[in-house]
């Protein structure tokens, strides 16, 4: 409906038995447009009918449209246009005085950033950088060139995938300048302009932005409370025949799932069934948090369709731009071919470091795994005790909760909560299609005292802005 005549008869029938809600009739018509227009079920774009149709087919006053219709202005989800009528929007997401190409725990000094779901480095990243510098003269005395990567570095990553039952060559290693530059590559790989991509909703938005900068159309299927949704996947996958499907399946970005075992063959056959190249994004893979087992990579149950793609930047440190992919050995020059537009390598001082990262990883890992864990917990509680109305599952892994609020106001209290001195992302940023404004993600990447002071912020911002007071009796609403 984007751009188009919402008719008033369609609106009626959308907006179902609204008038026996309590309060002024004018309020409830607002608030009931408003939560249409915030999940998506009108979307952003559409004009509304007139004051005057409106009326006729709502059987109310005049009064009444035109009242609603000013509270929807006035909160930013109706903007009136000469010649256009009343529009649908969404409330401006990020506010004036900080833009949304901050640079985290720089450029957001003394507020809490809640904005960025990357922690600081880990303690080993000096010693590696030591160790690394020496080994630089060697590299000096060449171009610096290398189109796939450090032979060292891609032995170290290829190392990694044997531990997880994953036979891998290091010449299946192509190391890229993070994760971001991998889905980008493959995507120009394994796709031209208008062809199809899959993903999932709630999704990473970065990447979701690169797929549609190449010319792709997104197809994204709704992920369930539950996690996925396989046979709407399946359905979807039938339907549409996408090229390729871009995916996280290691504690989801924002939502936290795990896809188990049984799910990735089940996904992964319906893959190879239709011939669509998976890109699979595992950069959150090795976070597990709680001591579990963790599932086989999905390549394992497609070997020959799958692109993994991986990262340094939450596991060590996103200031080394370093990520890499796993490709099936007959697509490799492929994959090197439509990299050569882009760039001609990663940096080799940082691929360098990430080696002496990786041969530590036995030692830095656990203790990253456990400082995310003592962050996550200080995190859960604090949300439980100052918001126990939002509800979140406590995930096993990743950097993030995923709350859901009782009311559509994720964009509305990202201005609010800013000027209380705390950065947050709506839920409608994580969606492709739009909606989602009942979702906050909040990562647990600060400090525990600085977790707790921030949401104790946050629920203040949230309480001013719907009205709602505290209630210490509640019942904390988090799943275990």
């Amino acid at each position: 409906m984007i751009g188009q005549q919402l008719p008033a008869s369609t609106l009626d029938g959308l907006l179902g038995n609204w008038s026996t809600d309590a309060g002024p009739a004018y309020r409830v018509l607002a608030d009931r447009l408003r939560l249409l227009i915030a999940d998506g079920r009108i979307m952003p774009g559409a004009r509304l009918p007139s004051e005057r149709e409106l009326t006729d087919a709502l059987g109310v006053s005049r009064t009444t449209v035109a009242s609603a219709y000013r509270e929807l202005r006035d909160r930013g989800y109706l903007v009136s246009r000469r010649g256009s009528g009343s529009v649908t929007a969404l409330p401006s997401k990020v506010g004036p005085e900080l833009g949304r190409h901050h640079a985290p725990g720089i450029d957001t000094e003394g507020l809490y950033d809640f904005t960025c779901a990357a922690p600081a480095a880990v303690p080993g990243i000096s010693t590696a950088v030591a160790a690394a510098s020496t080994q630089l003269p060697v590299h000096l005395a060449t171009p610096g060139y290398h189109p796939q990567g450090l032979p060292e570095l891609r032995a170290e990553v290829a190392a990694m995938y044997d531990d997880r039952g994953l036979p891998t060559s290091p010449d299946q290693i192509i190391i890229t300048a993070g994760a971001l530059a991998a889905t980008s590559i493959a995507i120009r790989a394994f796709t031209q302009i208008g062809d199809r991509v899959l993903t999932e909703s709630p999704t990473h938005p970065n990447s979701v932005d690169a797929i549609r900068r190449s010319g792709c159309r997104v197809v994204a299927a709704p992920m369930s409370p539950g996690g996925w949704d396989l046979p709407l996947l399946e359905a979807t996958i039938r339907q549409t025949a996408p090229r390729a499907a871009w995916m996280v399946v290691d504690f989801q970005n924002p939502t936290g799932w795990l896809m188990p075992a049984a799910e990735r063959q089940q996904l992964a056959t319906a893959f190879a069934r239709s011939r669509t190249t998976a890109i699979i994004d595992e950069t959150l893979g090795e976070l597990w948090l709680d001591g579990q087992e963790m599932p086989p990579p999905f390549a394992a149950y497609h070997p020959e369709g799958v692109i993994t793609v991986g990262s340094v930047s939450k596991s060590y440190w996103g200031g080394l731009r370093i990520g890499w992919m796993r490709v099936p050995s007959s697509l490799v020059a492929r994959v090197l071919d439509a990299r050569a537009s882009l760039d001609l390598g990663a940096p080799v001082l940082d691929q360098l470091v990430v080696a002496e990262l990786l041969r530590d990883r036995a030692t830095l890992l656990p203790e990253r795994r456990a400082d995310l864990a003592r962050r996550r917990d200080a995190l859960a509680a604090a949300v439980s005790s100052e918001l126990p109305d939002w509800r979140f599952e406590l995930p096993g892994g990743g950097l993030s909760l995923w709350c859901e609020l009782p009311e559509p106001v994720g964009s509305s209290l990202v201005g609010v909560a800013q000027r209380n001195g705390v950065l947050v992302v709506a839920g409608s940023r994580f969606s492709p299609d739009g909606g989602l404004e009942s979702f906050i993600r909040l990562p647990y990447t600060l400090e525990p005292d600085a977790l707790r002071d921030g949401v104790r912020q946050l629920a203040a911002s949230y309480r001013s802005l719907t009205g709602t007071q505290s209630n210490p009796g509640f019942t904390p609403a988090m799943i275990a």
